[in-house]
Formats: C-alpha cells, structure tokens, sequence
C-alpha cells in the first residue's frame, strides 16, 4: 500500500468511527470481528477492544484460568517491515524484568496474522485518569515519580540477555496504567522501545571494538515516540540513550500534574507554579530545560535522589473548587457525544522561517501529529493548540474565539458540558487553555468548533466530477431551546465579522453562503463544517436555535443548505461557527505563572 492510501484508511486514535466513510467503517468493524473470532477460536473469553493506532488494535480477554491477558494485533495489509515491528516489540519486552512492567507470554502468528500477548496491568491508563480527576495531587505526583524512577533505573543496567541499556522511547500518560486501590504504575506499550547507542552519559555502549567500528553507531537506531512528550533529541534523531526516557518521564509528570496533554506548557505553566514540593519542582523544569547540561544534571538528581524525595511527609491537602476563567455550561446529555475539535486560523501561530526539523521523516505517527500540525510553532503555541485538543476529549459541544491584541487577548467562548460529573477536571483544562493564550504574544485570530462527530453526515459520490447527492429523508440536526433572560439578543457574535479564513481551501457556492447569511440574522448558537474529499463530502455541523418562534424559518434554511450540496466544487475545508451572544473575556498578557509550592509542614495546613 502506498503511504497515501495507508493514511487514509488507518484510524488515529483521536478520530471517531462516526467520522469514517461507510466503507471504511464497515471495513474497520470486520476488522475488528476477525480479530475478536481468532482470540476466541485460541480458547480466550470476555473479548474486548480497549485501544486502537495507527498500525493497529489491542484487545483483552480472559484464559480458562481467569488470567488477563492484552492481545495486540497489526494489520496484515501494513508493510511487511511494519508488521514485523510487532515481533521486535515482543523481543524487547522479553528482554525487561521489572515489578512494574506486564511479561511478555508469547508472541504468535496466526494464518499470517502477528499477535502479541502479554499481562494486563489492573487499573485506567493515565491519560484517562488525568482526563477524569485534572490536576493530580502533588503526593500522588510525588509517589507516581518514585515509580518511574525505579524502572528507569532497571532499564539503565546493562544486564538481561543482550547486556545492554534498554530505551522505552514513548513514556507518556497513556502507556502507564494506574492501579488506584495501592496507587501503583505500570509501564506499557514497548513499541518504541530498542538497546540504548550511547549510555547515561552519553559515551558509547559496546561489548566489543568491531562494534564501535561499525556504521550501526553513526546513526540512531531510535523509533519516534509521542512527539507531545519525547525530548529534543530524540525528536531530532540522535543516538538513543536512556536520556530519551527522563525526557518522556519528566513530560508525563509535568502533564500529570498540571492537567495538560503534553510537555510544552511549562514555560507558560512551570512545574514551580503547581503546588509541587520546591526541590521536587525545581528538579522536574531542571529536566524540561532547553539548556542540555542543566537536563542532565536535573536528570541525575531524579534518578539520585526520588527514593528521598518519596519519602517526604505528604498529605492530600483540601483544594478549593477552580473558577473558569471564561464561561463553562454544563448539562446532563440525552445522547452519547463523540466530541471532536476542528481548529483553524492557525497558520500566525508559527515562526516566520521556523525550521523544518522533520519533513524527511516517513512515519505514520508522526503524520498524524506533527507535520500539518505544530512544525514551526514555539513551545507556549504548541501548547495553546494541545489544550484545545484535549477540551475535544471530554463531552463538549461548542466554540471559541481567541483574539491577540497589542494589550491583551479576547477570548469568546460557548462552551457545553455534557458530563457534570467531570466539570472540575474540565475546567482545569480550560483554564490552562486561557493561561496559555495569555502567555503568547503576538496578533492573529484563532477559532475552533467542538461537534459531535455521530450527528456527521456522509454523501458518497463516484468520482470528483460527479455532485453530492443529499439522501432522502437527509436532515441537518438541531436543538430548540428558549433564550435565558440574561442573553442579551443585542450581542450577537456573527460568523462574518472577519471574513473568509484564509486556511480554509473550500470556497462554497453562493447559495449555501446566502442561507448562512440568512441564518445569521436568526438567534442561535452552533456551527458547520464541509469537508470535501474526491468521493465523500462530511457535513459536521451542531445548532441550538434561541428563538422558538423563528424555527420554521430556520429548519427551511437548514434545508436549504443540504439542497445546494450539489452545487459544492472543489476538494477542502470550510466551516463556519455563531456565538450565542458576545461575552468577550478580556485577559492581560502574561510571562509565566508565580511560583506556588507545597507547604513544608502539610499537617499544619490541614490543622
């Protein structure tokens, strides 16, 4: 397969199935059937799919003895050098003996299909955790460190079968499993994972001087991990060294306690601001410095000296309840939402001649994030953009508007929670979302819709030439609701105060802008989005009409919309969006957030 058709069949793990055309749903969902017979037909039970990426799914089940276990399969239609990445993957974990790593137990081919099985670590990976609870108490935090050491620490011995240091290459939240009942790690997914080139400090690791002779030490034998975590030089392409995993450890710590999905807030949003114990903070922004020796040296100092550091006396301190900085609805949902963000107006957020560190590098994963994505952005603007991706990644339906002005930034937002029982988290995480905002300097406009991708519609057609046909009995989706007395219908927030978004390469038909147009002077909240591919149109759309009496006359230019589909030429993106009314938030810039530490004696503060 070539790597354009590979890319567009394979699922990213933050798109949803409801996103996919028919075709490659129906393909996706025998897929998974296949594999889930093939476990069973092995003498497994209780079947079920708990992840999926780009090269593959992974499953988990139960043996006749009540084991559980984790099956992870690759497609047989991926390249042969990818599908062997599997079995390199089940050497490496073989090559791992540590408490807080599942065992390998075998590794098999079943008619020419790879499968990988191994332990089940009991527990929610961390990500989940982080996305439920937000910002994790500082003792956790702490206990969580203490952990992560002990097995970087393993991994740095040169013992085990091949003698040599091992690098895990992706340490993220999501690759630890948490055990909450006794507040334990485990480190997973060691797909990235190969024998370090050079050692803690960097000098060559060789059993014997053909090998140092050998071109295998000119280049680096390192696999891209998760590049909202990895470290500079693994990003980079340098010789792999157990450096990489103190990169992927500080970042997960930093996530973790903050309530962030990746490692480039922290110059916005210090490890120092957090309310960590001082030497512990100190220790965690020594490791995220851009300064390689101070990374070092803060490196050292965790490995050194976390068995101390756990051992200070720490106590879950009470917290008061975060106040969003902008405003957050929240109300209980009648349907399930698959929350999905389209971001756009990005393009002034990057560098003026940035450097284009990755564009040789041919790798699905890193297509997914990076190359359209973050390349030539500062470290606070790729942070901006990660914090809005991870308020897709609750139920939310909604938009914002985030505006740079010499004095300050304009934030609109209309934001609906559809889980109160995560509102806390939440608001973490729309928080950091403003602070960053506040921490970037430089003028420009950023919008991006959140919808649910199950109200998505799908046209097929059967080639570019061809229109898009509307099926019958095809509507756009809405909602009704009365306007709450304090909305004042003066402050309507228009899609076309700003003109066309010059990201955006699809230019619809004049008869779909009039009914925009037209909509725009009927009270509500909502969005669409049209994405034209050579044979399949989406339509990602969510309105709330404010004004009951006008719904005739709204439903008719809904419907007036999906009659001109037809008329839709060229392939791209355009999308609109309407603020409910206008509550700009207004916010000065700032440099970083103060310092806040954990206090030196907790149980006073409790008292």
């Amino acid at each position: 397969m070539t790597q354009a058709s590979l890319q567009q069949f394979y699922i990213p793990e933050e798109q949803s199935i409801y996103l996919l055309s028919h075709d490659d749903a129906r393909k996706l969902k025998e897929w998974v059937a296949l594999c889930q017979a093939q476990l069973e037909q092995l003498g497994y039970r209780n079947i079920e799919l708990i992840g999926k990426g780009a090269y593959g799914f992974v499953f988990a089940g139960l043996t006749e003895l009540g084991e559980q276990y984790v099956f992870k399969f690759t497609r047989v239609n991926l390249p042969q050098h990818l599908q062997d990445r599997l079995e390199e993957e089940a050497f490496m974990l073989e090559q791992v003996d540590h408490p807080r790593v599942p065992k390998l137990i075998v590794f098999q081919r079943v008619r020419s299909q790879s499968v990988l099985v191994m332990q089940r670590a009991p527990g929610f990976n961390m990500e989940e955790v982080s996305l439920h609870e937000g910002r994790l108490s500082p003792r956790l935090v702490v206990r969580i460190a203490d952990q992560l050491a002990d097995i970087l620490r393993a991994l740095r011995r040169e013992s085990g079968p091949a003698g040599k240091p091992v690098v895990h290459g992706d340490i993220k939240p999501s690759n630890l499993v948490f055990d909450e009942a006794r507040e334990t790690i485990a480190l997973i997914d060691w797909g990235s994972s190969v024998f370090a080139q050079l050692d803690a400090s960097l000098q060559f690791v060789a059993t014997n001087v053909m090998e140092l002779m050998s071109d295998n030490l000119q280049q680096t034998n390192a696999r891209l991990g998760d590049v909202y975590f990895i470290g500079e030089e693994q990003l980079n392409g340098a010789l792999s060294s157990p450096r990489f995993d103190e990169q992927g450890a500080a970042a997960t710590l930093y996530a973790l306690a903050s309530a962030q999905s990746c490692r480039f807030g922290h110059r916005a949003i210090p490890a120092t601001s957090l309310g960590l114990p001082m030497e512990f903070a100190r220790m965690l922004d020594g490791m995220l410095a851009p300064d390689l020796r101070t990374r070092m040296r803060a490196g050292d100092h965790f490995i050194r000296e976390m068995p101390r550091l756990a051992r200070l006396v720490m106590l879950d301190l009470p917290t008061p309840q975060e106040v969003p900085l902008v405003p957050v609805w929240s109300r209980p949902a009648n349907h399930e939402i698959d929350t999905v963000v389209y971001s756009s107006r990005k393009s002034f957020l990057r560098e003026e001649g940035g450097h284009e560190t990755l564009n040789d590098i041919n790798d699905v994963q890193l297509d997914r994030y990076y190359k359209n994505f973050m390349q030539n952005m500062g470290e606070t603007e790729k942070a901006f953009l990660a914090a809005v991706s991870r308020l897709g990644k609750y139920p939310v339906v909604g938009g914002l508007a985030v505006r740079w002005e010499v004095d300050g930034v304009y934030i609109d937002t209309s934001l609906n929670l559809h889980d109160p029982e995560r509102r806390g988290a939440f608001i973490a995480a729309v928080n950091n979302m403003v602070t960053l905002a506040r921490a970037i300097h430089r003028r420009g406009i950023f919008k991006s819709c959140l919808f649910n991708a199950r109200d998505t519609l799908h046209l097929d057609r059967e080639n570019v030439e061809a229109p898009f046909v509307p099926l019958p009995g095809m509507r756009l989706h809405y909602e009704v609701s009365a306007v709450p007395e304090f909305e004042d219908r003066s402050r309507l927030h228009s899609y076309f105060e700003d003109g066309p978004d010059p990201e955006e390469f699809l230019v619809l038909p004049e008869a779909i802008i009039a009914s925009l147009e037209a909509l725009n002077d009927i009270h509500h909240t909502g969005m669409i989005i049209f994405e034209a591919l050579p044979q399949h149109l989406k339509i990602h759309s969510h309105y709330r009409l404010l004004d009951p009496s006008r719904e005739e006359e709204f439903r008719r230019r809904l419907d007036d919309i999906l009659d001109a589909v037809g008329l839709i030429e060229g392939l791209g993106v355009s999308g609109f969006m309407k603020m409910p009314y206008k509550d700009t938030r207004f916010f000065a810039h700032i440099e970083r957030q103060p310092e806040r530490f954990y206090p030196r004696d907790p149980r006073r503060v409790v008292e």
